[in-house]
């Protein structure tokens, strides 16, 4: 790895405290907690000049108060120093920072420790993920963070192991393989610490996962309690009430695909109520037809509360019944204190992929509110009283028959880049996706046993080699910072931009809010109004969040950037609307008055379309596109157009030859890079006729732009 260093080096590390662990809420300490370092107190009071959990407390209202940097000295923030990274895919995590460390996840699960003030680098950590395991990550290597507790880092892998590293060293504390099977199930979440345990789900639920959340033992990795968030096949006989409850709202046999509702990301700690609040992924497959489902299908894309003690059910709210649209629920679920009505109350704040901006009361789950904050037709309207969507006919499509084109689309209109609030404006700051996505059930879909199981025709709904179609996609594709008066429920302002998929959002005391766009800026604004106040070119799309921290006086503000995630991989041509995002994967961290410069960027690639004349029957050419929707767009782009993480096939010269793209399809020859074989998929002539579509696509192209 390359190191640049820029600014003041060797900068004092603040003092080790060392506080004894105490137990919250009403279980007390587990017996597991640690007795120095990091404590439950700690995280539950940050100091002011510290991020110790991933949204900086309990709470994730991802707020700090340090009051250095200010709407009034903004202007002066420079670069004090970067670290180029060694892993050229999403960035997504936030990094932490203790007693004058900084520690960061990157892709493919690594663990890096800087000196938070100079960046000298400490150590490294490389969990060896094998990049095969690629092929099973619903959306790109990405990690969302790591965990701090006692002396110890924890990182989720991508493989599905927790791991345990020395806070000082990066070695090796304890590793453990915490998923099912190493199939269907990856983590890309960060873990939590709640009373002396690391708490995370798993991700899979578009392949053959049944959702869970899990509580393990801080100091060796042993499970201490698991809730699952569907039920499993009745005949086994259900682990508590509440599954059983469940399996009332399922139909045909949903156990044998898993059922999904994976919890990915939004896990939030209640201190007040003793609560451990997350959210939950859609169902599998999408297509409820394809695998005879019918009902809400809980707990899927719900908000669910457990005891933080036992895992125990307390409450559930479900914000998508029915979902068919992946409107997962694992967004950031942050507590607020608010007055409603005149009164203050406890609340949990929520603007899931749905479209909505939910309030519901943080101790009951009682719904108290939803509004739309982008615009929406899956839904008529939201039931004042319950919060039960009215769901438009016409977005049932399996059961249409017909294509549906979602607003918001599968993408969300807010995923897993976290959201922010801020106590001094009472502000939500929501980084939205305003961009539809096209449904349309597959027929006679049988489950396979490597891909997505989503039971979708993705050919069929495929961008068309059209200019007006691509024109008007690309015009109504967007992004949007959004300001949300939670007391008022309506926007308060919002900032246009020009695509989908920014950055997650740090607000803070000195009315600012920092957020990374996919143009490669990274910005500041007036917390108040949104007023733009500062810029800083990073070269490359951010999607992670900022985060900030102080030492000697001194505050920064550290984000990772690095182009990639669902968006880019798997949107195609739309995936080009923010320009075309090279990933330049850094980390970078500003104070007032550094005046550090970034290297040139290196020149764009200009690849030019020359792909081999058409051939083949219509018939090879529908059946190679049908193949492709369902097994290849996910990672190569709809429509054969790629995001730019990875390859774009219609440039491949692998369509040149049957034997060539036989070789790495079936035979496995790019295994060690991710791209795995699908000899238990596909046959030789199934290959053959994706390699017609490509060559077919590629033409297709090469005739709109000119050439």
């Amino acid at each position: 790895m390359r190191m640049k260093l820029i600014g003041i080096l060797g900068a004092a590390s603040a003092l080790a405290l060392a506080v004894t662990a105490c137990g919250l809420g009403n279980g007390g300490a587990a017996t597991g907690a640690a007795q120095a370092g990091v404590t439950d107190a700690l995280i539950q009071t940050p100091p002011d000049e510290e991020w110790l959990s991933y949204g900086r407390d309990y709470g994730e209202q991802r707020f700090s108060p340090l009051t250095i940097l200010t709407d009034q000295n903004v202007g002066q923030l420079g670069l004090a120093w970067f670290s180029d990274l060694d892993t050229a895919r999403g960035q997504e995590a936030t990094p932490l920072v203790h007693n004058g460390v900084l520690y960061v996840s990157t892709a493919w699960s690594m663990v890096k420790a800087f000196d938070a003030a100079s960046g000298k680098p400490l150590w490294a950590y490389d969990p060896k993920v094998p990049r095969e395991t690629l092929v099973r990550a619903c959306c790109d290597a990405v990690n969302r963070g790591v965990a701090l507790y006692g002396d110890k880092v924890y990182v989720g892998t991508l493989d599905g192991r927790l791991v345990a590293l020395d806070q000082k060293t990066g070695k090796v504390v304890f590793e453990k393989t915490v998923v099912p099977n190493q199939e269907d199930y990856t983590i890309t979440g960060a873990p939590r610490i709640v009373k002396g345990r690391v708490i995370i789900g798993a991700s899979g639920a578009e392949y053959k996962a049944r959702g869970y959340i899990a509580a393990y033992d801080t100091q060796t990795g042993a499970e201490v309690w698991k809730f699952h968030t569907v039920p499993g096949n009745p005949k086994d006989g259900f682990e508590n009430k509440a599954m059983e409850a469940a399996a009332k709202t399922w139909g045909g046999e949903w156990w044998k695909l898993g059922g999904g509702g994976t919890v990915w990301d939004s896990i939030t700690y209640d201190v007040a109520n003793n609560l451990i609040l997350f959210g939950t992924g859609n169902a599998e497959p999408w297509n409820p037809a394809a695998a005879g489902r019918s009902g809400d299908s809980l707990y899927t894309s719900s908000i669910v509360a457990v005891n933080a003690d036992t895992g125990a059910y307390a409450w559930h709210f479900q914000e998508t019944p029915e979902d068919r649209w992946d409107f997962d629920s694992d967004a950031q679920i942050t507590l607020a204190d608010i007055k409603i009505n005149g009164q203050m109350q406890h609340v949990a704040i929520h603007a899931p992929k749905n479209g909505h901006v939910y309030v519901l009361d943080a101790k009951t789950g009682k719904f108290l509110s939803a509004k739309p904050f982008v615009p929406v037709n899956w839904a008529k309207s939201i039931d004042p009283v319950t919060g039960r969507p009215d769901i438009n006919p016409d977005a049932r499509y399996e059961k249409t028959g017909k294509p549906f084109i979602s607003l918001p689309g599968a993408g969300g209109a807010h995923s897993w880049q976290p959201q922010s609030f801020s106590p001094r404006t009472g502000l939500l700051y929501i980084p939205a996706n305003i961009a539809a996505f096209p449904y349309m059930a597959a027929k006679d879909w049988q489950p396979s046993s490597i891909g997505f199981q989503t039971a979708l025709d993705g050919f069929a709904t495929a961008m068309p080699a059209d200019k007006g179609a691509r024109d008007g996609a690309m015009k109504a594709t967007t992004g949007a910072l959004i300001a949300w008066d939670v007391a008022a429920g309506k926007e308060a302002w919002r900032v246009d931009q020009v695509s989908p998929w920014n950055g997650g959002i740090l607000s803070t005391a000195g009315n600012l809010v920092f957020q990374g766009n996919a143009q490669g800026q990274f910005l500041a604004f007036s917390a108040d109004r949104g007023q733009k106040l500062w810029s800083f070119p990073v070269q490359t799309g951010v999607i992670a969040a900022p985060m900030t921290y102080s030492i000697n006086g001194e505050q920064y503000v550290a984000v990772l950037a690095g182009w990639g995630g669902v968006w880019d991989v798997a949107t195609g041509i739309l995936a080009h609307k923010g320009g075309a995002q090279r990933n330049i994967s850094r980390l970078l961290v500003f104070k007032l008055g550094a005046k550090g410069q970034l290297p040139a960027p290196p020149a764009p690639n200009k690849m030019v379309l020359d792909p081999p004349p058409v051939s083949g029957t219509p018939e090879q050419i529908a059946r190679g596109g049908d193949l492709y929707g369902r097994y290849c767009n996910v990672c190569h782009g709809d429509a054969a157009v790629a995001g730019g993480l990875n390859p774009d096939l219609r440039h491949s010269g692998a369509i040149n030859s049957p034997e060539g793209i036989k070789t790495v399809v079936i035979d496995g020859a790019l295994h060690e890079n991710g791209m795995v074989s699908f000899k238990s998929a596909l046959k030789p002539d199934d290959v053959e006729a994706i390699r017609l579509y490509l060559i077919k696509r590629a033409n297709e192209d090469k005739a709109l732009e000119g050439r």
